[in-house]
């Protein structure tokens, strides 16, 4: 058995791939392949609508939001995000908590001014920077709420009096958020949503077609919203396993629930890297992600041999970012308590070959 601890593409429910299978084969009795219909049917124009509607039932999403399934993951929401809502000589406000909120204020920066206020690129990203300012004439506030590579996490909203717009494409359905208190979110399906190919954007109707910029109409949120996320041809079959896999939590009992298990799961693994001498935490414990665990040993030597120990028992994807070493278990939605239990009795039977 394998246990799937992949930070990018990564674990899905069974029943999710199940299912997804049987469509690529053939969809609802059409005769056809989930991968060959028309975007443009009846068939798939269920699939969009029913995903939009889990969407907003399971984040509850207020009435005057737009619920968007683009293309370009979040790294083309870093582009668009600036073009729709920051306005020519504008200044956007960022929060530096690792390499994909630098990446965002990076490409904000090409479009108008950007003030980073605070960053955490001192300690290596392994904490999240607290009491910073974010000033009045900003035409919003950016952060990325949980980061992947330095399993640090945002739980909740800075208390900003600007419109605020929040990458959670690492914890996107993972906890309860109150949409409301944000004015753009946008994730990246591949972690807790659905496979890569899809990027979620719920935003506020309020901010549509208000940027003077002109702009090409593939990266104007206001026509994305109006063609019903059909401007262009969409990513079927992710949408298709992305509403799968939101009938799945449903099912579960939504992300309430799902949260609880998370807790347990994060905890669960933190109790035995702080209880085991040979691991060590490396993420601040005040703001340890529940998505993204990171932990070290003491010595090269050390990791290779655990990582060899893992291979043996089937625990996948630990390994560390390249750029932080060490391991990093995520521990997604989809993976269960099951697989979290598979690495810390590899983490205690480590301890005991090797405790002199």
């Amino acid at each position: 058995m394998k246990h799937n601890f992949g930070a990018g593409p990564c674990i899905l429910p069974k029943e999710v791939f199940q299912e997804a299978s049987e469509a690529v084969i053939e969809f609802n009795n059409t005769g056809l392949s989930i991968l060959e219909i028309s975007h443009r049917s009846k068939e798939f124009e269920q699939v969009v609508i029913e995903a939009e509607a889990l969407v907003r039932e399971l984040l509850n999403v207020p009435a005057d939001y737009s619920v968007l399934f683009l293309q370009g993951g979040a790294s083309q929401q870093f582009a668009m995000v600036p073009m729709n809502i920051l306005p020519e000589g504008g200044k956007a406000a960022y929060l530096d908590t690792g390499v994909w909120a630098s990446k965002a204020a990076k490409e904000a920066s090409k479009l108008g001014t950007v003030e980073i206020v605070a960053s955490s690129s001192d300690k290596n990203y392994t904490y999240i920077p607290k009491d910073f300012t974010v000033p009045a004439d900003a035409t919003y506030f950016h952060y990325t709420s949980n980061n992947t590579i330095y399993g640090t996490e945002i739980f909740e909203k800075p208390n900003v009096n600007i419109p605020t717009v929040v990458d959670m494409s690492s914890d996107i359905l993972s906890r309860v958020i109150n949409v409301a208190d944000f004015d753009i979110i946008y994730a990246g399906a591949q972690k807790n949503m659905g496979p890569a190919g899809v990027t979620l954007v719920i935003v506020k109707n309020d901010l549509l077609g208000k940027s003077a910029r002109v702009i090409p109409s593939i990266f104007d949120y206001q026509q994305h919203a109006k063609a019903g996320s059909m401007y262009n041809t969409p990513p079927v079959y992710s949408i298709y396993v992305s509403m799968l896999n939101l009938r799945w939590l449903k099912a579960k009992g939504g992300v309430e629930v799902i949260e609880q298990e998370n807790i347990i799961k994060a905890r669960t693994l933190y109790e035995e890297i702080e209880r085991n001498p040979f691991f060590k935490g490396t993420a601040a414990e005040a703001d340890r992600s529940r998505m993204n665990i990171t932990f070290v040993m003491d010595t090269a030597e050390q990791e290779a041999a655990f990582l060899e120990l893992a291979k043996e028992r089937g625990l996948v994807g630990i390994k560390g970012h390249r750029s932080v070493g060490g391991f990093r278990a995520s521990i997604y939605n989809a993976l269960t308590i099951s697989s979290i239990n598979a690495l810390v009795d590899a983490m205690k039977e480590f301890e005991e070959k090797h405790s002199s």
